[in-house]
């Protein structure tokens, strides 16, 4: 194995450094200016203890906004208008919920303090944001992620209820195809965003593309946005998305 270690001078070596299993560098920090940086080279965070574990996997899994894969099942869910969908109304709460909400097959968490520290600054610099699915008025999923240019790059998503993490992923490709977003970033692929309709990409044709995408102008205000009723997402991505 054989990483870059970064020292105090803001710069990352080229991702295509990266050892088979994705992994670029160590070390440095996670002030916004390194992480945006990080994000528009096509490089992420990821580490449980410091060290900070910088990656660049060879294939990128990448949801394009009109190819997101609708099931019939999450269709019924929006059209049955069970939750309310808001957008940066409760980042903190979200990302808490990333980090702390249970999965099947996986123990413990990446989402550490500071990380937790770093991308509420990045919210509140107008780079990160959140999704929040309320049931009752009560938050019971959502998803966060951070948006240059034309990109959008997921970091987590978490569920309490049925399809609520879905319904979240749903309203946030109904306002990136409004907004001619190129695509979400899944960094790492596993079943459960293939079957979102998660394309795994060369490294270096994501590159390409995220390279025209963080070139286009960044929306870094805040969205906050009300979805009062999740069927008008249905009738809406069942118009545009195309189908696979």
């Amino acid at each position: 194995m054989t990483a870059y270690l970064l020292h105090d001078e803001l710069i990352f070596p080229h991702p295509e450094y990266a050892d088979p299993d994705g992994l670029l560098a160590i070390g440095g920090d996670l002030s916004p200016d390194r992480l945006i940086l990080a994000y528009k080279s096509g490089i992420f965070p990821w580490y449980n203890h410091k060290p900070i574990l910088w990656w660049s996997p060879s294939k990128r899994p990448l949801i394009f906004p009109r190819l997101f894969n609708m099931s019939r099942s999450l269709y019924q869910t929006l059209k049955k208008d069970i939750y309310r969908v808001s957008f940066d109304k409760d980042f903190v709460t979200v990302i808490k919920g990333c980090a702390t909400a249970p999965r099947k097959d996986s123990t413990g968490t990446w989402i550490t303090e500071e990380m937790i520290e770093a991308y509420t600054l990045l919210h509140k610099l107008g780079f990160a944001h959140s999704v929040e699915v309320w049931f009752n008025d009560k938050i019971v999923g959502g998803l966060y992620g951070i948006s240059i240019g034309r990109a959008f790059f997921g970091e987590s998503m978490f569920t309490l209820m049925k399809d609520a993490s879905k319904v979240a992923i749903s309203c946030l490709v109904e306002h990136l195809i409004l907004n001619n977003f190129y695509f979400i970033d899944c960094q790492i692929t596993n079943k459960h965003l293939i079957r979102l309709g998660a394309y795994e990409i060369p490294r270096s044709v994501f590159l390409i593309l995220l390279k025209e995408a963080v070139q286009k102008e960044t929306l870094t205000n805040k969205w906050d946005r009300d979805f009062e009723f999740t069927s008008k997402t249905a009738k809406f991505l069942k118009e545009k998305l195309i189908p696979r």
